[in-house]
């Protein structure tokens, strides 16, 4: 009597599996990011159809979220209980940092969202296919389809956009004022690259007599890039500032938490805000010495991102990465 015997999964066909798993879990939480992202698209809506369009991507995009995880569940992966607040934090952060942009680039965002999701989407489906999932291949045809209808419309309200409108979304008034300050700075930026071109010309014509002029212009071209850029900075930071502000009003903490650290990340925490007092006071030396007392990484990645934004004092930012991998030396051997 011959013994019976279950086949085990080859080497290729467990790969393929485990590659599935890991699309599947990223599909998820940028699924969930696109759910929130429609619902705070709500408040843009110009008609009560496209308000209704919009709950409706956002409801469709949970029953697809939640397709996703009982795909990952009848494969054995441990639930991803982290990715919905993961989804609500990104869908936030996305939107708070795009005020201070045109909603035709807010808009271009959300287009490279959906892009994401549809690339993805084809990917999945080849790689089910080779695993032999076919219930996943199947979701992964729905995703397809959901997702170029969704890039299909994104395409036409931005065309509606260029057009002049009315498109389907409206800017909010930050939106609005970030369009204004965006036009009314090129402004200036195209009077100062036409300002180069001529100057260019003229030591093309008249020799090097004229170099002198095309130096002084292209100064005062990158002096305005400059001063543009501060001024986008200045806003975006003051936005952030204002989200962990609102989040931590309204007891979210872990959206404030979130906010916090991108600040952190960015280097734009205010002083009272550093793990070192007074930091913004202290001279080289004395900041140094500061610093080397530091034992958690966290806080040494925010003094690093600090100084590097503010004073970027070379010896400072040196000694700040030193003790960081100090400590993370320290962690890694412990």
């Amino acid at each position: 009597m011959a013994n019976s015997t279950t086949a085990l999964p080859t080497a290729p066909e467990t790969a393929a599996t485990d590659t599935v798993v890991g699309q599947l879990r990223t599909l998820e939480q940028l699924t969930r990011t696109e759910a929130q992202i429609a619902r705070l698209r709500l408040g843009q809506a110009r008609t009560d159809a496209v308000r209704r369009e919009l709950e409706q991507n956002g409801t469709n995009a949970d029953r697809r979220a939640q397709r996703i995880e009982r795909a990952l569940r009848n494969l054995d992966a441990v639930p991803d209980v982290v990715t919905p607040a993961i989804g609500r934090v990104l869908a936030l952060v996305k939107t708070t940092l795009e005020q201070m942009q045109a909603i035709d680039e807010a808009l271009i965002g959300d287009l490279a969202l959906e892009h994401q999701l549809l690339d993805r989407a084809r990917y999945l489906r080849v790689l089910a296919r080779r695993a032999g999932l076919d219930s996943v291949e199947r979701l992964a045809d729905d995703l397809i389809d959901a997702h170029t209808a969704t890039v299909e419309w994104l395409t036409t309200v931005l065309a509606e956009e260029a057009l002049g409108g009315p498109a389907a979304l409206t800017p909010t008034r930050l939106q609005r004022l970030a369009g204004g300050v965006a036009h009314a700075v090129a402004l200036p930026t195209r009077f100062a690259v036409e300002q180069v071109n001529r100057a260019v010309n003229t030591v093309y014509r008249t020799g090097e007599g004229a170099k002198e002029t095309v130096e002084d212009v292209a100064e005062t071209a990158a002096r305005i890039g400059s001063d543009t850029r501060e001024v986008a900075t200045a806003g975006r930071d003051a936005t952030l500032q204002q989200a962990e502000r609102v989040a931590r009003r309204e007891g979210s903490d872990t959206v404030a938490g979130a906010v916090h650290d991108t600040r952190a990340d960015l280097g734009t925490l205010a002083a009272s805000e550093l793990p070192i007092k007074h930091y913004e006071e202290m001279t080289a030396p004395n900041a140094i010495a500061a610093i080397r007392e530091l034992t958690d990484p966290d806080h040494l990645r925010v003094m690093i991102a600090f100084e590097e934004s503010h004073k970027n004092r070379s010896g400072v930012v040196d000694a700040a990465q030193a003790r960081y991998a100090a400590v993370a030396k320290d962690r890694s051997d412990s």
